[in-house]
């Protein structure tokens, strides 16, 4: 890869990953309720998605996302009730404890959830089916082009977890400022709940 090339794969992965979406979107709302260590986890947890549709990029299997609406729709609808029973689960959520602390326990519903929001997102399966190829040697063999993709997707995932880290930064630094009181607490709640339910909602409208 030319370093005209580098700097426009390099240039394009930070806007296109870096745009507010579901996963980033996630990413703040964990670390503006929970603290910064939800955050990081969350980002991790984002990134390991990532890996699973990295494999699937270069082995080819995505295309059948992209190949199929019935595919895609269903793996929308089933984001977008996931992002709901997030909605659901926070408005239904206690206050013991007080917003901004976790437990380690529950760190693993974080990850676990993280992991989720990404892989019920087809929009990452076709992210890396569309972006990664344009970087590939198109008169390459298989076996070359996968390792391009497989390269090219750990450098995304690199970028990816850099700027995923820079919400959970930020957003800590700006919960700090909520936390504390059970008004602000309270108000919290509703208002992430509500953004999960919207995410949901835009979910299901894409998926038609």
């Amino acid at each position: 890869m030319r370093i005209g090339q580098a700097l426009g794969f390099v240039g394009a992965t930070v806007v296109l990953v870096g745009m507010p979406g579901p996963n980033n979107i996630y990413i703040s709302l964990r670390s503006l309720t929970q603290g910064r260590r939800a955050g990081v986890v969350s980002a991790f947890a984002i990134e390991t998605g990532s890996v699973v549709y990295i494999l699937l990029a270069a082995l080819g299997l995505a295309a059948v996302v992209q190949a199929s609406p019935v595919v895609f729709t269903v793996i929308s609808l089933a984001g977008a009730a996931y992002l709901a029973l997030l909605g659901v689960r926070t408005l239904r959520s206690t206050e013991s404890g007080g917003v901004g602390t976790i437990e380690v326990s529950s760190l693993g519903r974080v990850f676990r959830d993280g992991v989720l929001v990404n892989l019920l997102n087809p929009k990452a399966a076709l992210f890396f089916l569309a972006f990664l190829p344009q970087f590939t040697s198109r008169d390459a063999g298989t076996e070359q082009v996968r390792n391009e993709m497989l390269l090219l997707g750990l450098a995304v995932l690199a970028i990816g977890l850099l700027l995923d880290l820079c919400y959970a930064v930020g957003a800590d630094a700006i919960g700090r400022r909520f936390r504390g009181t059970g008004r602000h607490r309270r108000l919290q709640k509703f208002v992430v709940a509500g953004i999960y339910l919207a995410i949901a909602l835009l979910a299901v409208a894409g998926a038609f």
